[in-house]
């Protein structure tokens, strides 16, 4: 695994040891990031279940102004730790040891508003589209984030939840890639 593009491309990122973590492959990366990209004007972004938290350091290193990397794993968190600081991006992370639902909570309080969210959930977890609506909820994306969801194959989250429109949807074997844009109308966001 590394930095595909970018200030940081081709720095090596570390796997969390054993199989809880089913890190992104470079090649379904590189996919991600030509659908959604490839490249970034500023903006805050959100790795939920970030596992190795190479998606939100690719995010950085293609022009995101900050990342918030979230896991409940004390593994994980150690290895993000360390691959932030090899991509030499320290001062543009935040990484929270916590779980998602209550991490969501606690963002609400910092009055965050994210223009990039990477959802990477165990396979297991079939509610992202859940999380999705709850992260518009507390007012934690801005109008036309992207959402990126990464799932099981087998699986197919709705074309639209909520204010949420399926842009792309792309399978690499296992894993399939679902692409939202956050599209909320004056009301749900609040009038403006």
């Amino acid at each position: 695994m590394r930095v595909i593009a970018g200030e940081a491309k081709g720095r090596p990122l570390k796997a969390v040891p054993g199989n809880q973590t089913r890190p992104t492959t470079d090649k379904v990366k590189e996919a991600i990031f030509s659908m959604i990209g490839p490249f970034f004007d500023g903006g805050w972004a959100l790795d939920l279940f970030a596992g190795t938290g190479g998606l939100g350091i690719e995010a950085i290193s293609r022009g995101m102004e900050r990342a918030v990397f979230v896991d409940l794993e004390r593994q994980s968190i150690d290895i993000i730790r360390k691959n932030v600081a090899a991509a030499h991006m320290e001062d543009r992370a935040e990484i929270y040891k916590n779980d998602a639902r209550r991490a969501i909570k606690l963002l609400e309080k910092r009055n965050l508003a994210f223009r990039l969210v990477f959802l990477d959930p165990p396979y297991r977890m079939k509610d992202a589209d859940v999380l999705m609506n709850e992260l518009a909820e507390r007012r934690l994306v801005e109008p036309e984030a992207i959402i990126m969801v990464e799932h099981e194959s087998g699986y197919h989250y709705p074309e639209q939840t909520g204010a949420y429109i399926q842009l792309k949807r792309a399978e690499y074997g296992e894993t399939t890639v679902s692409i939202y844009c956050y599209r909320p109308n004056d009301q749900d966001a609040g009038g403006a």
